[in-house]
Parts: structure tokens; C-alpha cells; sequence
């Protein structure tokens, strides 16, 4: 073994005026480990331009743990910096950007105004998110931490493991798995995150994401090309050193990362049914060539009162079917979902009343709820599935060409479990693949309005997903039987309101 092969070599006593305390165990533990590091390899990586940690990640024998947040960026480097002469430059390499983890656990970087901040230990960096996390105004009690990192810090560091291969490769210490850069910021920075946010960290619903942006290629060294990389990889693997000290040159760093936090939780659900009063008001947005169509719309109104009480991003609307522009939705009102996307706060259920009290008293009364609450998740897949076994009862004022009769009432009330078969309708074969579906009408009843002969309101029960309208009229034929063939007469829908939609389990 070559004499450079043994701890770093100094005056230990001059370097332990580095220790916060001589009886803080935890720092030195670190200080143990930095003076046990190959003294060769320490003082290669330091020549290349590796920061302190990743010298730690890279050629410590032991694991790499969170007692190395408790010592500054300065303190490791005189710890690793060897006694001689041959290791000082110029330019010391504690201030320089690491050419391996691009500044990113030497905790430099650039924030969004592209102005450079560097913090000496873990605990400033560790603030400084936390207040950007505490700016965003999220209520949470845990939380995820997740790292993102640029691909050029895993390319350099197999540069660098190849040269370091090259040189040592029967070192113990270079066989052993290297912790990556993202997982050991979790390490310096998690445990002092979670005392610093008063949360725990687990696979929460609130992530904090921590974001490290590439600068340009000069500022942070040219990658390899594909063909470069791939003969340092093949040659790597057959043991050969093809990357010289020169060669790390091109990987020299002038600029560190751009650094940003993100915090995001994840969807929460309301629930509730609506009711549709108007029949100029659509289910969702209805935009068609910059032009509103309606007065307003059913998602609007629902999801524009329930989002600011959430202080959320964004909203999605789903509901459990759903009913044309000029068809009302009366009754015990259609089930719904409102989606609120990073929400920070989740209401209470006083609020989530007022917010009701809101809806179904405003001036227009285009629209109300009723029910409205907060659920889970799972509430998803529970609409679905019962979506697929509903029955929808309805109301509708039917017009036919003749007077209606007594034996009518009959007749039509007689059919019970009536099946029907319906070809996609015209009026939406541009927008719905032509498909034969074969629907059940549960039951009719007819309700005779006085003074008017030829009108009547139809009172009937079917299977989720029939076309009522054309089951009135018969769509040219493409729906039969028909309220038209049952009558023998030509029949028109007038208007239709929807009256109940029961779920599977309802």
C-alpha cells in the first residue's frame, strides 16, 4: 500500500478547534470519520473540485448519516485537508462549486431571482425552506420530502467513481454502495425539517418538493457525449482508467442549480347533489368558438364557491351522469364530486354550511346543493360503480298528434320492464361513436293535464344512460318501441325534468 494510503495526516489538535463542543459526540463522530478517510483519494477529489460531503458519500467506509448537518462546510474541509503543502491551491475547494452534486449539498445555489445564496450549514438552509413552505399557507401535521435533481450530477459522479477506480480499485471503500445525492440531502435535511415544521414525515398527503434546476451547459461544465459516455462506461467495467485528472476540466461548475420549493397536497373530495333550476344553465363550461352557451353553468357555480374556502389551486367537477342545457334537475338532485387540487386548508363543516347557505341563496337560484361534505378518495370508485346500476326517474311534457284517451293511461302504465333499443341519436352522432345499446324502461305512468287534450305529463323510471327524448319521439325511427309507436300517434317532448337519480346502494 503506497504511503498515501492511511488517514489524513495534520495536527489534530489545531483541527479539532473546529468541534462545536469536545463533548458533542455527534460531532466527532464526523471529525473520527473525516480523519479516517483514504488520504489519497481525499486529496484527489478536493484537487478535482468534489465538495466535503460527497467526498464523505463517496469514500467514507461507514454509512452516511445526519451527524454530518451538525458541522459547517468550512469545518469538514480543514478536517479534510491534509498537513503537506501539496494539497492548498489557489483557490481553496470549500469555495468552489462541487463538480459532482452541482452545490447542492454544499447548500449554494441560486434562487428565483438568479442571485447566489450560500448558507455555511444545514440548519440556515433548513430555515429558509422552511419559510418558503410556511409562505405557501398549507395546514398539514406530516409531510413527504422529495428531492429533484438534474441527470448531469449522476453522469459526473460516474465520471469521477471512474477515475477513482482507475487509481484505487481494491479499496474496500470504493466496492461499497454510494448513497445518491438526492437521498442524502433527505438525510442532512429531514430530521431538522420535521422539528423545524412541528410535522412528521411519512407518506403523507402534503409533499414539499425540492427542486434543483440545471443552469446552462458553461456554467455547470459540458456533459459527454453518448459516444464519450459510453466508452468510459465499457472501459470502466473492464477495469480500465480512461479518465485522467485533465479530463475533469470540462466538468468545472461556474454557476450552481436554481433552487425552488414547491409544496403540493393531494386532492381532496367534496360530495354532495345538486339542483339544476334553470334550463339555460349547462352541467359544465360550455365554450363553442369563444362563446359562452348558457347563462352559466352548473360546475361554476359549485366548484367557484367551494374553492376559496379550500384556498386551493384548481377544481375538477365530476358527476354521477348528467342532464342536457334545457333539462332540469329537480327532486332529491344528482350526485357530485368536487376535486380541489393543493388545497390548504380543508373547511370545516360550519363552513361548508355557509358555503351552501351561499348557493342556494343567491339572487339567480340557478342553482343549489344540499348534502355538501368532505369524504375521501375512495368516494371516486363508489360513484362509478354505482353510476353503472342507477335508475333515473323523470318527468316529461309530452305533446301527440291526437287527443289522449282513457285506454292511453293503461296501456302505457301496463309496460313494465320494457325494453328498448336505441341507436346512437342524431343529434349527437358527431360527437358519439354509432353504437346499438339496448336500455330498460322500468316504468310509466301518465298524468293528464286538465284543459289540454293533447298534452300530458309522462312520469317514468329507466336505466341509466337512455336517451328520454328520443324514447318520446323516436329519433326517425332509431329508437323503438317509442312513446309515438306505443300511442300509434306522432309524439313530441316538450320539456323534461330530471327527478331522482338513485345510486346502486340507494
Amino acid at each position: 500500500m503506497s504511503a498515501d494510503t492511511g488517514p489524513a495526516s495534520g495536527d489534530s489538535a489545531g483541527l479539532l478547534n473546529g468541534l462545536v463542543s469536545h463533548g458533542d459526540s455527534k460531532t466527532r463522530r464526523v471529525y473520527e470519520t473525516a480523519r479516517s478517510l483514504h488520504s489519497g483519494a481525499v486529496k484527489d477529489l478536493l484537487s478535482l473540485g468534489v465538495c466535503e460531503r460527497c467526498i464523505f458519500r463517496l469514500v467514507a467506509v461507514e454509512a452516511f448519516d445526519s451527524d454530518i448537518s451538525s458541522v459547517s462546510t468550512s469545518t469538514l474541509h480543514s478536517w479534510l485537508k491534509s498537513g503537506d503543502d501539496e494539497t492548498g491551491s489557489s483557490e481553496s475547494s470549500c469555495s468552489r462549486i462541487c463538480i459532482v452534486c452541482l452545490g447542492i449539498l454544499q447548500f449554494v445555489f441560486s434562487d428565483a431571482k438568479k442571485e447566489l445564496v450560500k448558507s455555511d450549514s444545514s440548519s440556515d438552509y433548513v430555515a429558509r425552506i422552511t419559510d418558503l413552505v410556511k409562505q405557501d399557507r398549507h395546514e398539514f401535521d406530516s409531510f413527504g420530502l422529495e428531492v429533484s435533481v438534474p441527470s448531469t450530477i449522476m453522469e459526473n459522479e460516474r465520471a469521477v467513481l471512474s477515475y477513482l477506480k482507475g487509481k484505487y480499485s481494491t479499496e474496500g471503500w470504493l466496492q461499497r454502495d454510494k448513497i445518491s445525492v438526492k437521498d442524502a440531502l433527505k438525510v442532512l435535511l429531514l430530521d431538522q425539517l420535521k422539528a423545524s415544521l412541528g410535522a412528521e414525515s411519512d407518506s403523507s398527503s402534503f409533499h414539499i418538493r425540492l427542486t434543483y434546476s440545471k443552469a446552462s451547459d458553461e456554467a455547470q461544465g459540458a456533459s459527454e457525449t453518448t459516444h464519450e459516455s459510453k466508452k468510459r462506461k465499457t472501459d470502466a467495467e473492464n477495469g480500465s482508467n480512461c479518465i485522467s485528472e485533465n479530463s475533469f476540466e470540462k466538468y468545472q461548475v461556474y454557476e450552481p442549480c436554481i433552487f425552488s420549493v414547491h409544496c403540493n397536497k393531494m386532492p381532496i373530495f367534496f360530495s354532495g347533489r345538486y339542483f339544476k333550476y334553470s334550463r339555460n344553465v349547462s352541467q359544465s363550461r360550455w365554450i363553442i368558438d369563444d362563446e359562452r352557451m348558457g347563462e352559466a353553468s352548473v360546475e361554476e357555480i359549485l366548484g367557484g364557491n367551494i374553492l376559496p374556502a379550500c384556498l386551493g389551486d384548481s377544481y375538477k367537477f365530476h358527476a354521477a351522469g348528467r342532464e342536457d342545457i334545457d333539462v332540469r334537475m329537480l327532486g332529491s338532485g344528482r350526485p357530485f364530486l368536487i376535486e380541489v387540487q393543493n388545497s390548504r386548508q380543508c373547511p370545516s363543516e360550519q363552513s361548508l354550511k355557509e358555503v351552501e347557505e351561499k348557493i342556494n341563496n343567491s339572487e339567480k337560484k340557478l342553482v343549489g346543493v344540499k348534502d355538501l361534505k368532505c369524504i375521501g378518495s375512495q368516494c371516486w370508485a363508489m360513484m362509478r360503480e354505482g353510476e353503472a346500476e342507477k335508475q333515473k326517474q323523470y318527468v316529461a311534457l309530452v305533446w301527440i298528434s291526437r287527443p289522449l284517451e282513457e285506454k292511453d293511461f293503461n296501456s302505457v302504465s301496463s309496460l313494465k320492464e320494457l325494453k328498448i333499443l336505441q341507436k346512437t341519436p342524431v343529434r349527437v352522432l358527431h360527437r358519439r361513436s354509432p353504437l346499438d345499446r339496448e336500455k330498460i324502461i322500468h316504468w310509466m305512468k301518465v298524468e293528464k293535464i286538465k284543459g289540454h287534450s293533447h298534452y300530458f305529463l309522462l312520469h317514468l323510471c329507466t336505466q341509466a344512460g337512455t336517451y328520454i327524448k328520443e324514447f318520446v319521439h323516436g329519433d326517425l325511427g332509431r329508437t323503438t318501441p317509442s312513446m309515438g309507436s306505443i300511442l300509434g300517434c306522432r309524439a313530441e317532448i316538450i320539456q323534461l325534468d330530471v327527478t331522482d337519480v338513485k345510486m346502486g346502494d340507494s
